[in-house]
């Protein structure tokens, strides 16, 4: 089976949030290399599964990488001369 389109970034955790609610799970900050400047930090629940299916948390400095997938049916063929004529 073919895989889904997709692109990884690097990053880093910036720092670990903790809630303000008990109740609210801690967050993960993540600034991801290559995004744009006002967009380059995502907040993650810090709780992720490792190969032993225990759950683990990131750690404040830790490189990442973030992955995004889309299904084939959700993708359209990049039209690279329209984009050069654009610019």
């Amino acid at each position: 089976m073919p895989e889904n389109p997709s692109a990884t970034l690097p990053g880093t955790v910036e720092k670990i949030i903790k809630p303000i609610v008990p109740s609210e799970p801690e967050k993960a900050q993540i600034a991801v290399e290559g995004a744009d400047h006002l967009y380059k930090e995502i907040r993650i629940e810090n709780t992720l599964t490792d190969e032993y299916g225990e759950k683990v948390q990131l750690k404040p400095g830790a490189e990442v990488k973030v992955t995004v997938e889309a299904e084939p049916d959700a993708t359209m063929p990049k039209d690279e001369k329209a984009q050069k004529a654009s610019a």
